[in-house]
């Protein structure tokens, strides 16, 4: 069984009607019942929201998520950096990681790639065609995904993308206006797995859009840990030990 927790903003939703529209319960909701959908009883999920004490992100609720889904846009800043130590802490232990759309600037995704994260974007009001191309179509986050995938309204992300060379490129975008961007891209960071993906702009329906569902779902299946988060608390225990034997060693005492 993977444990997903679908974390997100909320803030979009609740202050604009057109956003409303598209999410009545939030982004979350959608994201959270497209995967439990698409991975039937091989999952069980849970949402959490940026207004939540700890964000919805407990220790006890990421001592149990084998992957963290988040969506974040406007409120970066607001994160807590106590928060944003903990998630890094599960991913580096193996909790997997998929970033959606503006969570390229979020606080966690920005220290787990150690770059600024920027790049070019142009957010028109009726959207532009975004063709989402698949580069590796072995690899299992394209499995029964389409080639291309086509979003007909999407806010345009284009180069350059200042993250590092990605471990690999499962899909480049295509816009309407001719810019490109490596929109599906992996990382590995201790022994967590990280998957960003970029369409998903809340003005309008993308993630209603079954084969970026499809994607999301696989993201998941390929970013839970191959172990149960039992190492995590083990990794936690270790660090532990060697604390104790690093502070006692500069003190003198050995056991």
């Amino acid at each position: 069984m993977t444990r997903v927790t679908v974390w997100n903003e909320y803030v979009h939703e609740q202050l604009d009607e057109q956003v409303k529209r598209h999410y009545p319960d939030g982004i979350h909701s959608t994201v959270a019942q497209a995967v439990t959908r698409l991975l039937g009883d091989g999952v069980e999920v849970r949402t959490a929201t940026l207004d939540q004490p700890q964000h919805g992100l407990t220790s006890d609720v990421l001592d149990t998520t084998d992957v963290l889904v988040w969506w974040g846009h406007i409120r970066h800043a607001d994160v807590a950096d106590e928060v944003v130590d903990l998630v890094q802490e599960h991913v580096l232990g193996g909790m997997g990681l998929v970033a959606l759309h503006s969570s390229h600037y979020s606080k966690i995704f920005r220290r787990l790639m150690g770059t600024t994260c920027s790049l070019m974007f142009r957010n028109l009001e009726a959207g532009e065609r975004e063709t989402v191309w698949t580069i590796a179509p072995d690899h299992p986050i394209a499995h029964n995904v389409p080639h291309p995938i086509v979003v007909d309204a999407q806010e345009m992300y284009g180069e350059f993308f200042d993250i590092p060379v990605p471990d690999e490129l499962v899909f480049v975008s295509s816009f309407a206006g001719g810019e490109v961007f490596r929109s599906g891209c992996t990382f590995r960071r201790g022994k967590g797995r990280i998957f960003y993906f970029s369409p998903g702009d809340q003005a309008f329906p993308v993630y209603h859009n079954p084969h970026i569902q499809q994607v999301i779902a696989n993201a998941v299946r390929w970013a839970a840990p191959a172990e149960t988060q039992e190492r995590v608390r083990w990794d936690r225990r270790r660090k532990d030990e060697i604390n104790w034997f690093t502070n006692n060693d500069q003190q003198g005492v050995h056991a």
